[in-house]
C-alpha cells in the first residue's frame, strides 16, 4: 500500500500564483514524478474535497494494485480556492495530470481554455444518464471533456433521537414541518443547522425548502421558454420562504459558516440539516453514533395544486485528463478506469456518494433513500444545471440574495428581481 504525504494546501500563501504552486506541487518531470519509487509514474490527481481524503487514498490504492507501474497521488484543496488553484496549475508545467473539474457551466471555461484532453472515442459511456453526461461536455462544440463521478441531489438530514425525544417524526404537511420547528425551538434545540455566511450554500438550503413551492422542473422549462421568469409569484415565494424560517435557524445565522451548522447537527444541538448527498459520509463520520434520516420538505402553503415533495439533484466532481500532462496515456487509463463499474461501486462504499456510473448498488440505507427520493420526485437544481453558464452564475446571485435577506437588507421580490435582471445579461429564453 501506498504511503502519501496529505497536502498542504495552506502552504499556498499567494493563491494563485505560479511560484507558490510550484513550490509546493510535485514535479510532473521524470517517470517517478519527485520523489516516487523508481520506474514508477505518479500521476497527481487533484480535487476540492479535502474531506473525501481517506477514502479516495484507500480507492486508489486498488488502482495501484493492478497497475504496480503507477502511484496515485491525491491532493485535495480547499473548496472555495480551488478553481483558482486549477486554473493557475493547469496553465503551468505543475498542475494536476488528472483535475477533478466542476460541471455544467461552471466548466466551460476550463474547456474553452484549452487546458483539457477531449474524451470522444477514448472512454466509452454508453448507456449513462443524458443529463449527467451533459455536465462533462462542451457547450459549444458538444465534445467530451471529463467523466463524471457523482450524482448529487439536496436532502433534509434530521437526528432521529432528537425526533423522538421530542414526540416528533418526518413531516409530511407543511403544517408538521413548521409544528416540530416551533416544539423544537421550545425545547432549546436549534431546529435548521444553516450556515449562510457561505452564500454558496443558501441556493440548496432554498432547493430544499422552495422546489415544491416554485414547481421544480415545471418551473425549469417555463423558465427555459420565457414563459416564467425569476418575477414569478410562486418563485419569489420560495424565496421568502427562508426569511420565514429564519427564527428556527441558528441565531445571527448570516455569521454562521456551514461547517459550524455542521457541527451543530453532529453534536446534536440541532434536529435538521438542510444540504447535499455529498455531506453525508462527512456527518456519519462526525458523530458515528447518531441516527440519521432524511426527508423531503412537503410543500408549503401556497404551492402549486398538486404539488409533491422534490429533490433536485445534479451530476458533479467530474474527472479530466490535463493537456500538459508528461503521462497522458497513463492518466487516461486511470480516467477510464473511472467509468468502471469497480470504481463507480467505490465512489458509492467510500465516499458515500451516488455514483454517475450506472448499475451502482448504494449499500448505505440513507443513500439509497436519497436515490430513491429522485428517482420519484427527481428536478433539477436549476441555478446550478441551467444557469451557471455566464457571468454573473445563478447561484452566485441567489446565495448573496438570501444572505442579504437575512441580514434584512432586501425582501424576497428585491433578490428574485436582482436575480433575474443578472442571468438575462446574458442568458437569452428560448434560445
Amino acid at each position: 500500500m501506498t504511503r502519501r504525504t496529505p497536502w498542504k494546501y495552506v502552504a499556498l500563501a499567494a493563491l494563485g500564483s505560479a511560484v507558490a504552486l510550484s513550490a509546493c506541487a510535485p514535479s510532473s518531470g521524470g517517470d517517478s514524478g519527485g520523489g516516487g519509487d523508481k520506474g514508477k509514474t505518479t500521476l497527481t490527481v487533484w480535487s476540492w474535497r479535502v474531506e473525501d481524503e481517506a477514502a479516495y487514498n484507500k480507492i486508489f490504492d486498488v488502482y495501484e494494485k493492478s497497475h504496480k507501474d503507477v502511484t496515485v497521488d491525491f491532493k485535495p484543496f480547499k473548496s472555495t480556492e480551488y478553481n483558482k488553484i486549477l486554473a493557475t496549475g493547469l496553465s503551468g508545467s505543475d498542475g494536476p495530470d488528472v483535475p477533478q473539474v466542476r460541471s455544467y457551466g461552471q466548466v466551460q471555461a476550463t474547456i474553452a481554455s484549452g487546458a483539457l484532453v477531449p474524451l470522444d472515442g477514448k472512454v466509452d459511456l454508453t448507456g449513462w444518464d443524458e443529463n449527467v453526461l451533459a455536465s462533462a461536455k462542451g457547450k459549444e462544440d458538444g465534445k467530451l471533456y471529463s467523466v463524471p463521478l457523482a450524482q448529487q441531489a439536496t436532502v433534509m438530514y434530521y437526528n432521529k433521537g432528537l425526533f423522538e425525544k421530542n414526540g416528533l417524526k418526518a413531516p409530511t404537511t407543511w403544517d408538521e414541518f413548521m409544528a416540530a420547528n416551533k416544539k423544537l425551538k421550545d425545547a432549546g434545540v436549534v431546529p435548521i443547522a444553516v450556515g449562510a455566511k457561505d452564500d454558496w450554500t443558501l441556493p440548496i438550503v432554498h432547493e430544499i425548502i422552495g422546489a415544491a413551492t416554485f414547481g421544480g422542473t415545471d418551473f425549469q422549462k417555463a423558465v427555459q421558454s420565457g414563459d416564467k421568469s425569476f418575477t414569478d409569484p410562486q418563485w419569489v415565494a420560495s424565496v421568502k420562504l427562508l426569511k420565514d424560517l429564519e427564527p428556527y435557524m441558528p441565531k445571527s445565522v448570516a455569521g454562521v459558516a456551514s461547517t459550524d451548522a455542521q457541527t451543530l447537527f453532529s453534536a446534536e444541538k440541532a434536529a435538521m440539516y438542510p444540504g447535499g448527498s455529498f455531506d453525508l459520509a462527512v456527518l456519519q463520520k462526525a458523530n458515528p453514533k447518531m441516527q440519521i434520516g432524511v426527508f423531503e420538505v412537503p410543500p408549503a402553503a401556497g404551492a402549486p395544486s398538486g404539488a409533491q415533495p422534490t429533490t433536485a439533484g445534479w451530476a458533479d466532481g467530474n474527472f479530466a485528463v490535463s493537456k500538459k500532462s508528461k503521462h497522458q496515456e497513463q492518466a487516461l487509463e486511470l480516467v477510464k478506469w473511472m467509468s468502471t463499474k469497480e470504481f463507480g461501486q467505490m465512489v458509492a462504499d467510500e465516499v458515500k456518494q451516488i455514483s454517475a456510473v450506472p448499475g451502482v448498488e448504494n449499500k448505505d440505507e440513507i443513500l439509497q433513500q436519497i436515490a430513491d427520493n429522485y428517482e420519484k420526485h427527481g428536478s433539477p437544481y436549476l441555478l446550478l444545471t441551467d444557469f451557471r453558464y455566464g457571468t454573473p452564475t445563478g447561484t452566485d446571485l441567489l446565495g448573496k440574495g438570501i444572505q442579504e435577506m437575512l441580514l434584512g437588507k432586501k425582501d424576497a421580490a428585491a433578490v428574485s428581481k436582482d436575480l433575474d435582471t443578472g442571468v438575462k445579461t446574458w442568458f437569452k429564453p428560448g434560445a
